[in-house]
């Protein structure tokens, strides 16, 4: 009989959090589940979810609620990661968080498991989501790199409102109701473009430059995060100099699924667009909609709800030879967030690491 595991899921009532009960009650013949706790802040308690068809009542998180605890999956926010994770460490879980709070850690692996799953080995007790703009990138960009070398990225990010949590997402369908019945969407404006700045501004009919705060370097946090994260997930170290990146991040006024615009030069000047495409839709978790002819490209509208990262319009830059453009849609509440988390869970089953 296969080995079985008790998981505990912390923020469980969140946006994120209901989509990991989903996607590990999806997966539970590769993780099989003896016993799962759903553990979130006091005002949640006693609220009641399912899984896998069966009711759970919602505890309150403690440092004890992790005794006995083998995964812990976790988005509950930086701070709730940063003091609770460490007690759940102590006490033997494996903890998986999908916040920013340990992605920079230098013993801490932050890993897309088709990409660099071998980081896993190196875990003290903790494992690190990405940030779900720059999954889907690395996914995209990540056969190409082992294929033809990568020597720069450019991306440009339009970002839905989900990033940002189900408020947001309350937040933009509220203005937008406001903005087709002739009433001001500005009260309404109370979370984005990021809940921790001193201005906020309505995001219905709208776009936003700001994803996290700004910085003094005239960079957004989100910005940061993706620049210094891909070389962390690509060459292991956040401040490698092999690959050039730099990104401009937008929130746009959808609900779920970020669209990126991703311009990359290749070592390889030899490359060409057909062959890029096929090395694209070879890589595991990613789906190639690249059919000019027929319009078929991605669009968040239909990656919605789908575990896959959808690639196309997949093209060169004739102006300077081994440059290419192409577009980038995935759900970032599922393959950037709730789905990768479960799947390092289901990696670390498989390689064995639990």
């Amino acid at each position: 009989m296969s080995k079985q595991y008790n998981v505990a899921i912390l923020g469980a009532t969140g946006a994120v959090g209901r989509r990991m009960i989903e996607q590990l009650a999806m997966e539970c013949d590769k993780i099989p589940v003896k016993h799962i706790k759903l553990l979130a802040s006091k005002r949640s308690e006693g609220k009641v979810l399912e899984f896998n068809g069966q009711p759970v009542t919602v505890e309150e998180v403690k440092p004890e609620s992790f005794d006995g605890v083998d995964i812990v999956l976790s988005s509950a926010g930086g701070s709730v990661s940063a003091k609770l994770l460490p007690e759940a460490v102590k006490r033997g879980a494996v903890c998986i968080d999908n916040t920013s709070h340990f992605r920079m850690e230098p013993d801490v692996p932050l890993v897309v498991p088709e990409v660099n799953p071998d980081a896993l080995k190196n875990h003290h007790g903790i494992i690190a989501n990405p940030n779900c703009s720059t999954i889907q990138m690395v996914m995209a960009l990540e056969p190409i790199r082992r294929k033809f070398g990568l020597k720069q990225i450019i991306v440009s990010t339009y970002q839905a409102a989900g990033g940002a949590g189900q408020s947001a997402i309350n937040e933009l369908l509220k203005e937008s109701q406001d903005y087709i019945d002739g009433k001001p969407m500005e009260p309404d404006a109370k979370i984005l473009p990021t809940k921790g700045d001193k201005r906020h501004y309505p995001l219905a009919f709208n776009l936003l430059p700001q994803i996290d705060v700004l910085e003094d370097s005239g960079y957004s946090h989100e910005e940061w995060k993706m620049i210094h994260e891909t070389k962390k997930i690509m060459l292991g170290d956040m401040d490698a100099k092999d690959i050039k990146v730099t990104a401009t991040c937008v929130r746009v006024p959808i609900p779920i699924s970020h669209g990126e615009s991703v311009y990359f030069t290749v070592d390889d000047s030899s490359a060409t667009a057909d062959q890029i495409k096929q090395v694209v839709a070879d890589f595991p978790g990613n789906v190639l909609q690249d059919d000019i002819k027929n319009q078929v490209y991605p669009q968040p509208l239909y990656a919605t709800g789908h575990r896959s990262t959808f690639v196309g319009r997949i093209r060169p830059d004739y102006e300077n030879k081994g440059a290419f453009n192409m577009w980038v849609v995935a759900d970032d509440l599922l393959k950037g967030a709730a789905w990768n988390t479960v799947e390092n869970a289901e990696k670390m089953v498989e390689m064995g690491l639990l």
